[in-house]
């Protein structure tokens, strides 16, 4: 059997061992979620006023909460996305940003 391609699909969906189907999506999707809260730590961090605001919503709402909106609005995306269209995801990654600029700016 022949090794997959480096950052070929088959390589980022190579199992990386027999617990909870670890591979590289998932090792990617975790250092996201962990880096994400990290950088938010920094920016309250050096430009503290996190204070809420009221978006269109109708929520007062501070810059975690704004993220935790729109992680969990992107797993709703990209689980519709699936369920929709299927793979690649492509599209839901494109409407996740989007998503999260409107969050960010008008939630």
């Amino acid at each position: 059997m022949e090794a997959p391609m480096m950052f070929s699909a088959d390589w980022w969906q190579q199992p990386l061992g027999t617990w909870m189907a670890w591979n590289r999506v998932s090792i990617a999707f975790f250092l996201y979620i962990f880096g994400s809260i990290g950088v938010m730590g920094v920016w309250e961090y050096y430009s503290p006023g996190g204070n809420p605001r009221r978006g269109i919503f109708n929520l007062d709402t501070t810059r975690g909460d704004r993220l935790f909106i729109t992680h969990l609005g992107s797993c709703f995306i990209f689980l519709a996305w699936l369920a929709i269209m299927g793979t690649p995801l492509w599209g839901a990654l494109v409407l996740s940003l989007i998503w999260m600029v409107f969050v960010f700016k008008w939630g």
